[in-house]
């Protein structure tokens, strides 16, 4: 699959040049109603110390046959990361802590995972925390627990940095009916997405691509074997929201099945999409958030 950055421009709607005889009957997409099922989920988190200095923090929980596992990644130093499996007959520690260190930080990683409770997907929904200390400043809390668990283990008044969700990746695989839930800005609220592809009039030669936010239908996307790319720009909480899609594997390469549907805010002044030269140089200090997932279709 080519870079997704360089699939879309201005234009609501990329139509490819292809020729209708490539598409394949074989890779009509299903109508079935069955949700597919979460295998990753990454999120990427920006943290402002009060020191001024900032670091990216990466959070993956994932679930395969061999277990569920999260690991925790500082930046891109490669020796700053924690793994976990959580199913693993070595290695139960479900509860802990470790240090790390990365760029001269000192990296306190607390987490509790005895009683999680999941749903099908990797991540746990509620009963546990992971809380992530940089120089001795609370960065990261994640889970229903961790403010009660950063009560008991640290002192009051112990600084807490700004962390942000700047980016979340979802690997999903199933059938073509894709549902989670995504939160645009900091003061927003937790909206429900549903991307669903179909047949018209549930026959399976015209695949039909359907977004709905909130129960509502931001985008509905006909004859998809031929717009299998594109964009367009909803509006949510006020904010300017670019949804793009790239369904061109289900249709054209089968064998690896997989497409992308992003979800990225970005500001009225950004007249268009994806330029590199803008995205090098945008203001380091303005957040903007993208949702990516990543759809494997089962044959």
């Amino acid at each position: 699959m080519r870079d997704i950055a360089s699939c879309f421009s201005e234009y609501s709607v990329n139509v490819s040049e292809s020729s209708c005889s490539s598409y394949s009957n074989n890779a009509c997409l299903s109508p079935s109603l069955i949700p597919s099922i979460q295998n990753a989920v990454t999120c990427v988190y920006k943290i402002s110390l009060s020191s001024k200095k900032q670091l990216l923090i990466t959070v993956t929980w994932c679930k395969n046959q061999l277990g569920q596992g999260l690991s925790i990644n500082l930046g891109d130093d490669p020796s700053a990361a924690f793994k976990l499996n959580t199913n693993s007959r070595l290695f139960r520690k479900k509860k802990g802590s470790k240090l790390l260190e990365s760029d001269n930080l000192k990296i306190e990683v607390f987490w509790d995972l005895s009683i999680a409770k999941y749903n099908t997907g990797p991540e746990p929904i509620d009963g546990f925390y992971v809380m992530v200390m940089v120089d001795s400043e609370i960065g990261l809390l994640l889970g229903d627990m961790a403010e009660e668990a950063a009560t008991r283990k640290l002192k009051n008044g112990t600084p807490v940095a700004r962390a942000s969700l700047v980016s979340r990746r979802e690997h999903c695989s199933g059938n073509t009916l894709y549902s989670t839930k995504a939160q645009f800005c900091d003061t927003g609220t937790a909206h429900d997405i549903l991307i669903k592809c179909s047949g018209e009039n549930e026959g399976l030669k015209h695949p039909v691509l359907s977004v709905s936010i909130d129960k509502k239908m931001v985008i509905r996307v006909k004859r998809l074997q031929w717009n299998f790319r594109g964009n367009q720009t909803i509006f949510v909480d006020g904010l300017l929201v670019d949804l793009l899609w790239d369904v061109h594997d289900w249709f054209f390469n089968p064998a690896s099945g997989y497409a992308v549907f992003m979800f990225r805010t970005r500001s009225g002044m950004d007249s268009r999409l994806w330029l590199e030269e803008k995205l090098l140089q945008k203001d380091p200090d303005r957040l903007e958030f993208s949702l990516l997932i990543y759809a494997c279709k089962s044959l």
